[in-house]
């Protein structure tokens, strides 16, 4: 008897939400940084064993969006509320529900969503104060199941696996046994390019940037790919750069690393830095870097 299920991933930025779907997934389907706002749009792991297929939805953090790139995180994100048959609200196991986690369990209420609650980090606090964090919340919320995990190093994840099995639902898979993810080969290679930079570049140069794959060739021992970085001034094309260059080189490496290892060929990669400016503040350019509907 097969069963499935559409489980939203929910949390504030910086909880470790990616980090866990990439845990439950057991492939890296997601990119992580420690930065808030890594993940701006939705994506999917899926995890199949035996008759389950599990999909877990990773949505971007909850946060207030001031220019139409974050509103569409924002959208994106509560929209999973009504698109799925259960959530995993994420939070950090060392802080009682703030207004975030407030709205994110009134939410489940209103559409009647069975959630589970996922505390993180718990590698970070003591047992009584892990203690008083799961009183908390259950004053405030009835869950299905409360979980203590830590994703960084796996602990927890395989009894967080055991509770998800229980908002499955009989029915055929969505997806092919062997899929671990929706994305395109191309669509993961520009997100690893901006894990890459969100991680070598500091400042406020990272929420700036998007990333386009202008060309994608695939041979059975080489992939070439283009790819064109967009920020949004001319300062921060000189960061992303670097001093002859070198700042981009390292992005290019660590990205070559990475893409290798997901294609499983020798990886060309040619980067291209360019400036748009303030391109988060209009609705045309975010729709056009795929982060909008239509």
């Amino acid at each position: 008897m097969k069963r499935t299920g559409f489980l939203a991933v929910m949390g504030r930025p910086n909880v470790g939400k990616s980090t866990l779907v990439n845990r439950m997934v057991g492939e890296k389907v997601a990119i992580v940084s420690p930065k808030p706002q890594t993940t701006r749009g939705r994506v999917l792991g899926i995890r199949t064993e035996g008759e389950d297929q599990y999909v877990f939805v990773d949505t971007p953090g909850i946060f207030e969006g001031r220019n139409p790139l974050g509103e569409y995180m924002v959208r994106t994100a509560r929209s999973a509320v009504n698109d799925c048959d259960g959530a995993i609200l994420v939070a950090d196991a060392g802080f009682d529900p703030g207004q975030t986690e407030r709205d994110l369990m009134a939410a489940f209420g209103r559409a009647e969503l069975p959630a589970i609650l996922a505390l993180n980090k718990t590698d970070r606090v003591r047992r009584e104060r892990l203690a008083r964090t799961i009183a908390a919340y259950a004053a405030l919320h009835s869950f299905a199941a409360v979980v203590p995990v830590c994703a960084k190093s796996g602990r927890g994840v395989d009894e967080l696996l055991a509770e998800c099995a229980q908002l499955l639902h009989e029915g055929e898979w969505i997806f092919d046994g062997d899929m671990m993810t929706d994305q395109s080969a191309r669509q993961m290679a520009a997100e690893i390019i901006r894990e890459k930079i969100l991680r070598t570049v500091d400042r406020e140069v990272p929420h700036g940037i998007a990333v386009t794959i202008e060309d994608y060739t695939e041979e059975p021992q080489l992939t070439s790919i283009r790819a064109e970085i967009y920020c949004e001034k001319q300062s921060h094309k000189g960061i992303l750069v670097g001093k002859n260059g070198e700042t981009l080189k390292r992005i290019g490496s660590y990205a070559r690393e990475d893409l290798e290892r997901l294609l499983g060929t020798k990886v060309y990669l040619n980067l291209w830095v360019r400036v748009r400016e303030n391109w988060r503040e209009r609705a045309q350019d975010v729709r056009g870097f795929g982060y909008g509907e239509g």
